[in-house]
């Protein structure tokens, strides 16, 4: 029986050992998001009646069996992903949990969502695991501390679970940031060209122009209305000197820039847009404005005007 818990007063030395133990499990904790194994209280030194006692004292929480959150009972950052990867030797986050790792535009989803390679089917309540045969070392990162699918490989898996628009957010985010380059997802399709998402993924890479990063649901609308009347796409949030427009024709050195009221309702956003257009006119472009009321209400109207100013 364990002596440092309960009722039980602690014979001569005891109470040393026991906060010592404490303190390398705190250690560990600090190391680890917050989470512990039972393996790894074992070897603090606690045994089995101390670590029951410590989760009715509420100093041990149960995230997953043989995995504990310590102290207090509302999770750090990271600490449920930190927790499945305890409870799956192995595995490494994939899917929407590695795009959240690496800062995609990704809604995470209701589970922690891990990659293993091969391995028995077993489910924990919180976990979905996706079980592949291979994952090649090129496929896999660490990020933050954390085992994680490289970020090619992530948007190949993330082909699978969200839509065609999603995976074209977080592709252009990746790269933007220079997560990910266009070489770097060829490779990822051609390591596995029968996954899943390959086809997804592969569509979107052989568009003409390159996945669009929209910043917004009025930009989205835009991107679709083009897209889905025929007109040539532009190149979605451009850096030209110190602006940062919208939607960019080059070979027409047309800008159109979608406007909310919201966004350009106070004074100092009016002028600042009144700068943005004269310096940009200044500079040999046309500069032609879109609300986002016109998209809702009028969108072929809309769309003409656009062929208009192209043409």
């Amino acid at each position: 029986m364990d002596e440092g818990f309960g009722e039980v007063m602690p014979v001569r030395g005891e109470e040393p050992r026991r906060n010592g133990g404490d303190r390398a499990v705190a250690a560990i904790a600090a190391r680890q998001c917050g989470v512990v194994t039972t393996a790894q209280l074992q070897a603090a030194g606690l045994g089995r009646h101390a670590i029951t006692h410590r989760v009715k004292e509420g100093r041990l929480h149960r995230l997953h069996r043989g995995v504990y959150l310590v102290g207090h009972a509302l999770p750090v950052d990271l600490a449920h992903e930190q927790a499945a990867l305890l409870a799956c030797p192995g595995a490494i986050l994939g899917h929407r949990s590695a795009g959240a790792l690496w800062t995609m535009p990704v809604r995470p989803g209701p589970e922690v969502e891990l990659t293993l390679v091969g391995g028995s089917r077993t489910h924990r309540p919180g976990i979905r695991v996706y079980r592949v045969p291979e994952l090649h070392p090129r496929d896999v990162r660490r990020h933050k501390g954390f085992p994680v699918t490289a970020p090619a490989r992530t948007l190949l898996d993330l082909a699978t679970v969200i839509s065609p628009q999603a995976l074209e957010q977080a592709t252009a985010e990746a790269i933007a940031r220079r997560l990910v380059s266009r070489t770097a997802l060829e490779e990822a399709l051609a390591r596995s060209p029968r996954r899943h998402g390959a086809k997804a993924l592969r569509t979107l890479l052989g568009r003409e122009a390159p996945p669009a990063r929209t910043r917004s649901d009025v930009e989205r609308r835009m991107l679709t209305l083009v897209r889905r009347h025929g007109l040539p796409e532009p190149r979605a949030n451009v850096q030209l000197g110190e602006w940062n427009v919208d939607f960019l024709w080059e070979p027409q050195r047309l800008i159109v820039e979608t406007d909310t009221y919201s966004f350009h309702s106070s004074p100092a956003a009016w002028e600042r847009d009144h700068r943005k257009q004269t310096d940009l006119e200044d500079c040999g472009l046309t500069v032609r404005r879109v609300t986002k009321r016109q998209l809702e209400e009028q969108p072929d109207s809309v769309a003409g005007r656009v062929r208009r100013w192209l043409a």
